[in-house]
């Protein structure tokens, strides 16, 4: 039986850090798209889009599909779901300091208007 693991949530950061691989998922955000699609609207050679395309495939941020001689890719949302989720945690604790950062330091603000 093979048991699939999904790749570290390291590996998804590391893909999202560059901007032609977010510009890459926002266009199969759209709907799925050829390899050649894909590259069309950046000024690089094929084998680069290629290694990009490798790192969101790594990160399991894509699916990728052969009809005859043309390869077409699709966006896996699920890693973008987790990373989401792990950022959210953070996003709750910071917004709940900084509330008591305001609170304290309006307090402060009132006191030292007496």
């Amino acid at each position: 039986m093979v048991h699939y693991s999904p790749p570290p949530l390291g590996a998804v950061y590391m893909a999202l850090a560059d901007d032609t691989r977010r510009e890459i998922l926002s266009r199969l955000a759209r709907g799925d798209a050829s390899v050649s699609e894909l590259a069309a609207p950046h000024r690089m050679t094929l084998p680069a889009v290629m290694k990009h395309l490798a790192v969101l495939d790594a990160a399991g941020l894509i699916v990728r599909r052969k009809m005859g001689r043309v390869v077409y890719c699709g966006l896996r949302p699920k890693p973008l779901r987790q990373a989401s989720d792990w950022l959210e945690q953070y996003r709750v604790f910071w917004e709940g300091r900084l509330d008591e950062l305001e609170a304290f330091l309006a307090t402060r603000k009132t006191g030292a208007l007496k």
